[in-house]
C-alpha cells in the first residue's frame, strides 16, 4: 500500500535556491533604483513589475525542479522492480551490455523531462556491489548511444536472491551534474534516495533476461511508485 506525504526541497537544490534568491532580490533592487532614478522614463513602472514576474517565475521553476516527493511504497514481493525515476518508458529490449555485465540484458531505459522530478530511487533491495561515475559527453538523453557515451554513473545491486541489477544515470544535452549516494558494501533500500540528477536525463536498468515486465515503451511511470517488473530467480 503507498503511503504519500507532503513534498519539500530536495537537499541537492537548497544551497541553490538560497543563493538564487539572494541573486534575484539584487537584481530587482537594481532594476528599482535604475528605474527610480530614471523615473521620467516612459513605462518605469511596467520595467520594474517584468523584472519582478520574470524574477519570480524562474525562482518557482527552480523551486519546482528540486521538488523532493516523500513517497513510500510498501510491497510484498522482494523480487519487485520499483521505478527509480519519474518519466517515460521509451526502451524495453534486450541489448549487449559490455560495461559490466559483458552478456545479453534486458534494457528499461526512462527519460526524465526538465518538469519530472529528478530525484531517484533505488529500484531493489540488496548488497550494492559496484558504485562508480564516468566522464563523457552530454548529448541529448532520448538518443540511444547516450547510455555508453554520455557522462553517467553505475549502480550494480545484488538482490537476496543472488540476482544483479544495473542502474545507470545519464546525463543529457542539459544535465552537468549526476549525483550517486550509492556507496559499494552498503545496502540498497527501498524508499531510499539513490542519487539526484540536474536537468534532462535518463535512467537506464540492466535486468536479467527472463524478467517479467508490467510496463511498455511509451508508458509514463513515477519513481518508487510504479511497479516495472518483477525477477524471476
Amino acid at each position: 500500500m503507498k503511503k504519500l506525504k507532503r513534498p519539500h526541497i530536495h537537499r541537492e537544490g537548497r544551497n541553490i535556491i538560497i543563493g538564487l534568491v539572494l541573486l534575484l532580490f539584487v537584481t530587482n533592487v537594481l532594476v528599482f533604483l535604475g528605474v527610480h532614478y530614471w523615473h521620467n522614463t516612459p513605462y518605469w513602472s511596467v520595467i520594474f513589475a517584468i523584472s519582478l514576474i520574470i524574477t519570480a517565475a524562474l525562482l518557482v521553476f527552480v523551486t519546482y525542479f528540486f521538488r523532493s516527493p516523500v513517497r513510500v511504497l510498501e510491497v510484498d514481493d522482494p523480487d519487485f522492480i520499483i521505478a527509480p525515476a519519474d518519466g517515460r518508458v521509451v526502451v524495453i529490449e534486450p541489448v549487449q551490455e559490455h560495461e559490466y555485465f559483458h552478456e545479453e540484458r534486458l534494457q528499461v531505459s526512462i527519460f526524465m523531462s526538465p518538469f519530472n522530478v529528478h530525484a531517484n530511487w533505488y529500484p531493489v533491495e540488496g548488497n550494492i556491489l559496484v558504485s562508480e561515475h564516468q566522464k563523457g559527453r552530454h548529448q541529448g538523453a532520448w538518443l540511444p548511444k547516450s547510455s555508453s557515451e554520455n557522462e553517467r554513473s553505475l549502480v550494480v545491486i545484488e538482490t537476496p536472491s543472488k540476482l544483479q541489477v544495473a542502474v545507470r544515470q545519464v546525463a543529457g544535452a542539459m544535465a552537468r551534474r549526476i549525483v550517486t549516494y550509492a556507496k559499494a558494501g552498503k545496502m540498497a533500500q527501498r524508499n531510499q534516495h539513490m542519487g539526484f540528477i540536474k536537468l534532462g536525463s535518463r535512467v537506464d536498468l540492466y535486468l536479467p533476461k527472463n524478467t517479467e515486465m508490467f510496463v511498455a515503451v511509451g508508458e509514463a511511470v513515477r519513481g518508487n511508485e510504479t511497479i516495472l517488473g518483477r525477477l524471476n530467480p
